[in-house]
């Protein structure tokens, strides 16, 4: 989306609310899978530039509904005919049945992954105190 000026986790974010039409921050960090700060950064950028309004009705921003303005409606509309015309295409020889078991296992691969990338971290921590406490134990 280089004619707006936009990345990755903005195009991201307008996708989601012109798919869902409002959302909030917190619900747009697990859509897009993205910790708080990135969303945040990303918001305030399409907010600047005219493509989302907070409703601060709620009192806390964080939890308010955003909405696309005109412009967000626009870009995300072209974004949203990209996205679809993309899985047209790559998907032009499969059946309905097929596309729904592909992103059925690609689901489960994500899961997958998540779980590995998870028992990875919580070895790294525990081979991390693990070498600090023979450390400890050797001074």
């Amino acid at each position: 989306m280089a004619e707006y000026g936009l990345r990755s986790v903005h195009v991201t974010c307008l996708y989601y609310l012109y798919s869902a039409e409002s959302l909030t921050a917190t619900e747009l960090c697990e859509l897009c899978e993205e910790d708080k700060a990135t969303i945040s950064r990303g918001l305030e950028f399409l907010e600047e530039n005219g493509y989302i309004v907070c409703e601060t009705g709620s009192g806390k921003r964080y939890k308010s509904a955003l909405l696309l303005t005109g412009k967000g409606m626009e870009a995300g509309r072209k974004i949203s005919e990209k996205i679809n015309c993309v899985l047209d295409e790559i998907c032009v020889d499969l059946t309905e049945e097929e596309r729904t078991e592909f992103y059925r296992c690609l689901a489960i691969i994500s899961d997958n992954l998540e779980l590995c990338t998870e028992g990875i971290r919580k070895a790294q921590k525990l081979k991390t105190k693990s070498t600090e406490m023979s450390s400890e134990e050797n001074e």
